[in-house]
């Protein structure tokens, strides 16, 4: 009896900060972290259960919520609003074409070596745009991706204006493909679609889990710092410059290898085609701003609804794209955070939480000393 009695005196005098812990996980996300699992193993198994039209479908899924994710990083998170990335989309594209073609690389190691050099390029093309603020920092990203289109025009070893193709050995004959091709009893198109597909889905996770794992660092903190107000960061010590570059170099390096990728899969390419404003800037927007910009959840239900609208509405013609608009702006006018966000404010409910908070301890935490 003085036993509990001394244990319960115990729980009462507990310190404060013994009550209390920092966490970041909630209980949504362990669940979430479980199904997300079993979900990428059922789509990893989807080349042995499903037919060619769905692992392409599925494709276009994955590299544009690649392109999405990069893109709110960008302009979500560190408050730097692009309609320039098919710059490297485009970029990315025709070096991994110059890498194979010129060279003969393996493509795969090609789309490497494209978001590797597309990060470089980012650098000097960084020192140009960030002179400029706001609306004029988005102009300038468009046009630099219209000079960069113009060069790739210009290029006649890769087709100069008409665009080129990839030779067979880099698509049917690559060894991926042959492998997949023998494992699988496949065509060497079909088995150039799994080979792409899978690389999609490595490329799509490896995107979520980088900008889940900086956006939780110190990193993130000085990204959310420079994107509420700059002026006030760098007066608390954080180095914006230095902060918006290795950003903005991260953002084309995971945008050119997604470009080097979808041109893989397409094998061919013209200038107009991968530096488009319209399929790689603007629908990648439309997708993070009906899912809700400034979360990793967002582009994920963005580019789910996108999908289904285009394969619902793309019959309509000239229609599609003005549905798609006003779409856009009734979310914009009732749900300014996106679907996701709304859902999220309203249910406090988060996946892949980078917001540390306070939990209470449970009385045998307490009693344990944790």
């Amino acid at each position: 009896m003085a036993e509990t009695l001394a244990g319960q005196a115990r729980q009462v005098t507990a310190p404060a900060s013994r009550r209390y812990r920092i966490a970041t996980q909630t209980r949504a996300s362990r669940i979430a972290a479980i199904l997300g699992a079993a979900f990428l193993a059922f789509l990893f198994a989807v080349p042995f259960l499903a037919g060619r039209a769905l692992i392409q479908d599925l494709f276009f899924v994955l590299t544009m919520l690649c392109l999405a994710q990069y893109w709110n990083l960008l302009a979500g998170f560190a408050g730097l609003v692009s309609v320039g990335q098919q710059a490297f989309v485009g970029l990315g594209a025709y070096l991994m074409f110059a890498f194979v073609i010129l060279p003969g690389l393996d493509p795969v190691l090609s789309i490497l070596l494209a978001g590797l050099v597309s990060a470089v390029v980012a650098l000097p093309t960084a020192f140009v745009v960030f002179r400029l603020r706001g609306p004029y920092f988005a102009i300038g990203t468009w046009v630099v991706a219209e000079v960069f289109r113009l060069l790739a025009a210009q290029y006649k070893a890769l087709g100069g204006g008409t665009g080129t193709s990839l030779p067979r050995s880099a698509t049917n004959d690559s060894f991926l493909v042959v492998h997949v091709a023998d494992w699988l009893d496949l065509r060497s198109a079909a088995a150039r679609d799994v080979v792409t597909y899978w690389l999609a889905l490595v490329l799509a996770v490896f995107t979520v889990l980088l900008i889940y794992r900086v956006l939780r660092s110190r990193a993130g903190l000085a990204l959310a710092a420079i994107r509420d107000s700059e002026p006030a960061a760098s007066s608390v010590g954080v180095d914006a410059m230095r902060t918006k570059l290795w950003v903005y170099m991260l953002c084309a390096f995971g945008t050119g290898m997604t470009g080097a990728l979808i041109y893989l899969q397409t094998a061919r390419i013209s200038p107009d085609a991968a530096f488009s404003v319209l399929d790689w800037t603007a629908m990648v927007i439309f997708i993070v701003v009906i899912g809700g910009i400034g979360s990793i959840e967002g582009p994920i239900v963005g580019v789910v609804v996108f999908f289904v609208l285009q394969d619902q509405l793309a019959g309509f013609g000239p229609w599609y794209l003005m549905l798609l608009g006003a779409l856009a702006i009734v979310v914009m006018m009732f749900f300014p955070k996106g679907l996701w966000g709304t859902l999220a404010d309203r249910y406090d409910l988060h996946l892949f939480p980078v917001r540390r908070r306070f939990e209470m301890l449970t009385r045998s935490e307490i009693a344990g000393g944790k």
